[in-house]
């Protein structure tokens, strides 16, 4: 339903409430029709032909939908599907971003990223570094993330913290239909490679998202909530858990303030220090397992450059140091929630 929602201090701008996954949807086909240079490449993302007329059929956009629709519009030249080997079109995306395109690639998983690994440490995020900036790599990738939807252990990874460790890739984390957007948007548009993470559980979520074109600056978080008490910081879906465990707190007499930092790398610093220095007391959720994770970066930046106004320990609610288990009751353990974070609150508080 159309409508007007405000989305901060001056905004008021014409919108609606779609899921992510619609939003996402509706943003490759704006860049698809504003730059003729875009065109997206992955397993099953256009869909199969008519033996008689050699048409496209119906699309059924891969798993996630994420594509659905858009080989009718566009052509197969512009959506193409590829044989399962993600080191062979990824190599083959970077090698046309060289070369003046803009390609998009759909990764499926989050976990067959590792399949591609050396074509984005080697080639998609070192070429401008080792060219003395002679070249770019407008590269955009996506890939879905995390546990909880009973996609075992090999399918439900969120270890963007690895992809974050590489200088060169930059790494967003969207945790809603708006922010997924703006993000994407910005990402297809930008010289350098991006790695957009799409957690599972946020993709069927609505938020209001603006009729619109529009971009969100990479490497900048936000305020969810404002608050006096805590800090949670999310990321992804953990910034949902964030929200809900606010909401909780609050019940509780405990105001939390909620920043979500929509990209890992570059990581917003500001925000976070801003915060603390304002609550004095922090509390990082990651879906990701806990070594060496963002987590961990988050209360080293913390512990670094805001040691002097914490009035208790920087703490972190991660995944447990496994993989993710395809039981439904252990899998309903292993991703942090809004439980998890209440308590751990309560415990830095004294309550």
């Amino acid at each position: 339903m159309d409508k007007k929602n405000k989305l901060g201090p001056g905004f008021d701008v014409p919108g609606k409430e779609i899921r992510y996954r619609d939003a996402f949807n509706n943003t490759l086909r704006e860049e698809l029709e504003y730059d003729k240079n875009v065109f997206i490449v992955g397993e099953d993302i256009s869909g199969g032909f008519d033996k008689e007329t050699k048409e496209p059929l119906d699309a059924w956009g891969g798993p996630f939908a994420a594509t659905k629709g858009l080989v009718q519009d566009f052509g197969v030249n512009r959506i193409m599907d590829a044989p399962i080997s993600e080191a062979g079109f990824v190599g083959a995306a970077i090698g046309a971003a060289l070369t003046g395109l803009r390609p998009v690639v759909d990764l499926m998983y989050f976990d067959f990223t590792t399949i591609a690994f050396d074509q984005l440490l080697s080639n998609a995020a070192k070429s401008r570094y080792m060219f003395g900036g002679q070249t770019k790599v407008p590269l955009t990738l996506f890939a879905r993330s995390g546990g909880g939807t009973g996609h075992a252990a090999q399918h439900s990874s969120a270890f963007y913290s690895i992809l974050a460790h590489i200088p060169g890739l930059k790494v967003v984390v969207p945790s809603d239909a708006y922010s997924v957007k703006g993000l994407l948007s910005a990402a297809i548009r930008d010289d350098d490679p991006v790695f957009v993470v799409n957690d599972k559980k946020v993709i069927n979520m609505t938020s209001f998202v603006p009729d619109e074109n529009y971009q969100i600056e990479l490497g900048k978080g936000r305020y969810l909530k404002r608050g006096e008490d805590i800090t949670l910081v999310g990321m992804s879906y953990s910034s949902v858990v964030c929200l809900e465990a606010s909401e909780k707190l609050e019940k509780l007499g405990i105001s939390a303030e909620v920043v979500d930092l929509l990209s890992v790398s570059p990581l917003d610093h500001e925000i976070i220090i801003e915060s603390v220095k304002k609550t004095n007391r922090i509390v990082i959720v990651d879906e990701d397992n806990p070594i060496a994770s963002i987590a961990s970066e988050v209360a080293a930046i913390v512990s670094d450059k805001a040691f002097d106004y914490l009035d208790a320990p920087v703490k972190r609610v991660t995944a447990p140091h496994t993989p993710v288990p395809y039981s439904k009751g252990l899998e309903d353990v292993y991703v942090p929630d809004s439980n998890d974070v209440v308590s751990t609150v309560k415990s830095i508080l004294g309550n």
